[in-house]
């Protein structure tokens, strides 16, 4: 027996940030879950919470990290990522809530990739570290519509394919065989009021037969829009009626490629947390707004709204939806990092929701923690860029009140939260 086989397995304590497993001295683990062992030679014998997978590409795509896992341990994984990340800044949260998790089959946005050779076409995720593409024949994650449509789409990218195919020339000129063009394609799949949204990115569809192959497949699907961007910038072919989402209770008009938290469920979550923690607050100020997501639910519960974004679609959509409704709500086009609202400009409010992209709102921030404002809720889509944001306002004087974890992105490490800070 080698010295090897005499070492004894080691317990998997936790999984780290990026999903493989850890041991207490020190070891990594990929698809390891909480007490399963490790033995030296790197064999892994499941425990208790180790779960099988419920889709055949999990270990190949990179979509999913975190099948292995039940719900327990899901759950405890989605709020380690958040605690961990208040800890490392001291942040002293003083309470937290048991995490939201999405349940299968709810997301309403993904975005996939297309890939072609030799006339055969690959769509699907990317594998996880490469740029290869697995062919998904299902996917337990999106809403079951967006996996119907996935063999419809590779036929009709197929025949768009061979729609741009040219002839090989011969030595002299003459025509000899077709050859195959290659296509590698962007997909970018919504789920709207009036159904899917669908955009295709880095796709050729030149010519009458091309443009009809799309609209017979928008009737076909009964799609609510596809939208093509073919270097120039997206051009919606089939649009029957205006593509909207609801948020809020309100109809909003959806831009092509327009940003939506990922399930139903998540965006109850985060906009539920925000309307419970600012009920009663007259004047609140919502940056990098987007399409509304907080204003409209905010100013439908009595607050007046400011809603501030950079993305001039998003803004417009915002501006002409509140119109509308004649809610309390003023759109305004800003880019906050560039130009954050100041100290004086943001004493009008008595509470400010941020939502800012992955990378946090530093410059935002240091503004906030300059304000009088006695109520901020930060919602996030990455713990680690807001602990650091958090430790600023902490600095400042506001207290950590709450902080909700949100697993909208079922078996990965992406993980969202809600928290509010008070200034007492």
């Amino acid at each position: 027996m080698s010295q090897t086989e005499n070492e004894p397995a080691e317990v998997i304590l936790r999984i780290a940030a990026k999903g493989d497993g850890l041991t207490a001295s020190g070891r990594f683990a990929w698809g390891t879950a909480p007490g399963d062992l490790l033995h030296a030679d790197g064999r892994i014998e499941p425990g208790p919470h180790h779960a099988t997978p419920p889709c055949r590409h999990f270990g190949q795509c990179g979509g999913c990290q975190l099948q292995q896992l039940d719900e327990p341990s899901l759950a405890d994984f989605v709020e380690a990522r958040v605690a961990n990340a208040s800890s490392s800044q001291e942040l002293g949260a003083e309470h937290f809530a048991p995490p939201h998790l999405s349940l299968p089959h709810t997301r309403r946005r993904a975005s996939l990739r297309a890939e072609s050779s030799g006339g055969r076409v690959v769509l699907g995720f990317r594998e996880a570290k490469s740029h290869r593409v697995v062919e998904l024949a299902e996917c337990p994650v999106m809403l079951p519509q967006f996996v119907a449509l996935l063999a419809p789409l590779r036929k009709l990218l197929i025949r768009l394919g061979q729609e741009q195919e040219v002839p090989r020339q011969g030595r002299r000129g003459a025509k000899g065989k077709h050859s195959h063009a290659r296509m590698a394609s962007d997909i970018e799949l919504a789920m709207t009021e009036q159904g899917i949204d669908l955009g295709i990115k880095g796709l050729s569809a030149n010519g009458l037969a091309a443009t009809e192959l799309l609209l017979d497949f928008a009737r076909e699907q009964g799609l609510a829009r596809i939208v093509l961007d073919q270097g120039y910038g997206p051009e919606a072919v089939w649009e029957p009626e205006p593509v909207t989402v609801k948020l809020g209770g309100i109809s909003v008009p959806f831009p092509a490629g327009a940003f939506l938290q990922a399930t139903l469920d998540g965006e109850a979550a985060l906009v539920g947390a925000a309307c419970e923690w600012l009920e009663g607050a007259a004047n609140v100020a919502d940056l990098f707004s987007g399409l509304g997501t907080f204003a409209f639910a905010l100013a439908r519960q009595g607050s007046r709204v400011l809603a501030v974004e950079a993305a001039r679609d998003a803004h417009l959509a915002c501006k002409m939806a509140a119109e509308r409704a004649q809610l309390p709500l003023f759109a305004m086009h800003r880019d906050l990092f560039r130009n954050p609202l100041l100290a004086d400009e943001l004493g009008k409010f008595d509470a400010v929701v941020l939502d800012p992209p992955r990378a946090g709102a530093r410059e935002q921030v240091e503004r906030l923690a300059d304000s009088t404002v006695g109520r901020v809720v930060y919602v996030s889509c990455n713990p680690s860029s807001w602990s650091r944001d958090g430790a600023l306002l902490i600095d400042a004087g506001y207290r950590l009140a709450e902080v909700r974890p949100v697993g909208q992105f079922r078996w990965s490490t992406h993980v969202e939260l809600a928290s509010l800070f008070v200034r007492d």
